[in-house]
């Protein structure tokens, strides 16, 4: 197994330092989510000199909140979307290819309760394998009853006639995102969390410049930088139409909202309710959803919802209708339901769906699931919608506006279609497993040199992640340690609030920082809120 040295450090002090040094950067990007280092790795690795600032962690927002599924799209199959199917089915493959410590094949199967299923779900799946050609995971298979119930053994029974086996992917989001960020740095690329986009510099109608403040202190105590840059890019997800207001603001233009938020929630139940490795798919339930069950680090995820919000909350919370409607439809599914006391985490991610020009959509369903990238008058480029798994494709389309507006100058430099992440090797790991240093990949040898190997501290955690976190993958706080670099927040809320005491610990001795405990306790009875009874639903 190929192993890498011990990788450059993330110290806050010298990423500040550079902050603050004088510079005209190429492109400076706003968002540190799947669509922003995307954009900031492919920059950099053509070249430019990049800057990302990220008001709050990378992945923060939507980026860790997805159904951890890199994947065509079956549902925008139906919907008639092939180019869509198309592009994120060649993206799946390049994803998988270029991550395969963090992403994998996954066995999918929807299970037929009426005879008309299977042969009609079956056709339309054999055309999603046409649409992969070459990028192809493996066959659609028909399957009978037996066979069904031998992938998904805890299936409801009763009425079965069969199923279909197709495949897609599956991978840890947020970690994908960190690998992101350390690629970018690797091709030279300056990224700093922690560190908000305050304001836009105009001359003379063109935006020149970014105010960014640190967010790690107060706002009279924190530093605060200008950033000059040629091309400045608007990747803040659900956030991005504040700065589009902003930039229409100084340039005398009024400016129209672009994103319709839609609100997903999952619940994560322990692995015994569904324990295999294939994931099942309700492609229609009893109102027109879509249901997943998904295996992922040794738990199981059910989800999703698709529900209008007009907040943007960093934090949503949960409609009781959206509990409801996910327990309800595993119950019909399942022969042994999970109930509410079932319930380990509940995680909400808002996504930044697109408008239509008209803005008379009656649903998030009806609006784009496609991205969109916009140049304002002033220069601004905003990049929103799309999806995680075409996250690579959407940083070329927006290299490729920046081009066609003047703002930099063609240049195609390495393909990121053939770049490896940070930690990529080959292995035959599975991301439906438990969580442990196999997630490291390459640089699992790297992390099991520092102190506290040998010690777990509960769910695959060991000290010495801690301390590579804080180290090398920008964990400043106990969140950033227990929600992103580790995933037990999101499997095991309660388990992470036991956790947190000495995470916390290690993390001051390492960035002698307040580690902000008592934040990430009462962010766990968030997570908890149904089994604690102590927080109230939406």
């Amino acid at each position: 197994m190929a192993t890498d040295p011990l990788p450059a450090p993330t110290r806050r002090k010298d990423l500040m330092d550079r902050l603050a040094a004088p510079h005209l950067y190429d492109v400076a990007v706003i968002g540190g989510g799947a669509t922003g280092l995307g954009v900031a790795l492919d920059a950099a690795a053509r070249g430019f000199s990049v800057v990302l600032v990220e008001s709050h962690d990378f992945a923060k927002g939507t980026s860790s909140r997805s159904t951890k599924l890199v994947h065509g799209g079956v549902r925008y199959l139906a919907q008639g979307n092939i180019s869509l199917v198309r592009e994120a089915l060649h993206e799946r493959m390049t994803l998988l290819a270029n991550a395969p410590h963090l992403a994998q094949p996954l066995p999918f199967v929807m299970p037929s309760y009426k005879c008309w299923e299977t042969p009609f779900y079956g056709i339309g799946l054999k055309l999603y394998d046409a649409l992969a050609g070459k990028a192809g995971l493996r066959s659609t298979e028909f399957l009978n009853r037996s066979e069904t119930l031998a992938c998904l053994p805890t299936l409801q029974p009763q009425g079965l006639k069969g199923g279909v086996k197709y495949w897609d992917g599956q991978f840890d989001d947020a970690r994908l995102a960190l690998a992101l960020a350390r690629t970018a740095a690797r091709q030279g690329a300056l990224l700093v969390n922690y560190c908000g986009a305050t304001g836009l510099i105009h001359e003379n109608g063109k935006l020149v410049a970014l105010h960014v403040q640190d967010q790690e202190k107060h706002p009279e105590d924190g530093r605060s930088f200008e950033l000059k840059a040629r091309c400045v890019v608007n990747a803040a997800g659900v956030w991005v139409d504040q700065l589009r207001l902003l930039d229409g603001q100084a340039i005398g233009r009024a400016t129209q909202p672009m994103i319709a938020p839609s609100q997903g929630v999952h619940i994560v139940v322990d692995r015994s309710f569904m324990p295999t490795d294939h994931a099942m798919l309700i492609p229609k339930t009893a109102d027109g959803r879509v249901l997943f069950a998904v295996p992922w680090l040794g738990k199981t995820i059910l989800g999703t919802t698709d529900t209008p919000r007009h907040d943007l909350a960093r934090e949503p919370l949960p409609f009781k209708e959206e509990i409801d409607f996910i327990l309800r439809e595993s119950s019909r599914y399942l022969n042994r339901a999970p109930g509410p006391a079932d319930i380990k985490s509940i995680w909400v991610g808002l996504r930044p769906l697109v408008k239509p020009t008209n803005d008379d959509a009656a649903s998030t369903q009806a609006l784009s699931r496609e991205h969109t990238v916009l140049v304002s008058k002033s220069g601004l480029v905003t990049v929103t919608g799309g999806k995680w798994t075409t996250y690579r494709a959407m940083a070329e389309d927006v290299l490729d506006q920046c081009f066609a507006a003047g703002l930099l100058p063609a240049r195609k430099g390495m393909a990121t279609d053939h770049l490896k992440l940070v930690g990529a090797q080959d292995s035959a790991i599975r991301i439906s497993d438990s969580p442990g240093i196999h997630l490291y990949g390459s640089e699992a040898a790297a992390v099991n040199s520092l102190p506290g190997a040998g010690r777990e501290l509960g769910g695959g955690l060991t000290e010495a992640m801690v301390r590579f976190a804080a180290r090398y993958e920008y964990a400043r706080c106990v969140e950033d340690v227990l929600a992103r670099r580790s995933r037990l927040l999101f499997l095991d809320a309660a388990l992470a609030r036991t956790v947190a005491p000495e995470v916390a610990t290690l993390l001051l001795q390492e960035n002698g920082l307040d580690p902000q405990l008592d934040a990430f306790s009462a962010l766990c009875s968030q997570y908890l809120r149904l089994t604690d009874r102590g927080v109230g639903l939406k």
